[in-house]
């Protein structure tokens, strides 16, 4: 027996806004709105998807698991999140691989990464 990854998922406070959020940064969609308790995002040509549950309070804190993503424009990709309203954290060169780690709107922390 094995186990395969069906979902991410993020607490918020405001679950629907992020799903939103995140299905425009990824070319996903909403895929399911179960009465604004549990939002489930389909990601374009992947199995995974990502879930946005409501929650009263989130995790404080680093979160401990994230989401890393890559793109071929690291800098164009970047710029772009934050204009659509990510934060930038920090900025990682290691040669032939860079990453730079930001904020979704809600605070949690991904990275974006070209070279690999």
């Amino acid at each position: 027996m094995a186990l395969s990854i069906g979902m991410i998922t993020f607490d918020s406070t405001d679950p629907g806004t992020l799903a939103e959020w995140w299905a425009e940064q990824t070319g996903g969609r909403i895929d399911q709105d179960n009465g604004g308790f549990f939002y489930i995002v389909a990601l374009p040509d992947s199995p995974q998807r990502l879930g946005f549950q409501k929650v009263a309070d989130p995790t404080p804190g680093k979160n401990r698991v994230h989401l890393d993503l890559g793109t071929e424009n690291l800098d164009d990709e970047v710029a772009r999140l934050v204009a659509a309203g990510a934060t930038e954290v920090h900025r990682e060169d290691m040669g032939e691989f860079r990453w730079v780690t930001l904020t979704d709107p809600d605070g949690n922390h991904f990275c974006v990464a070209s070279g690999h």
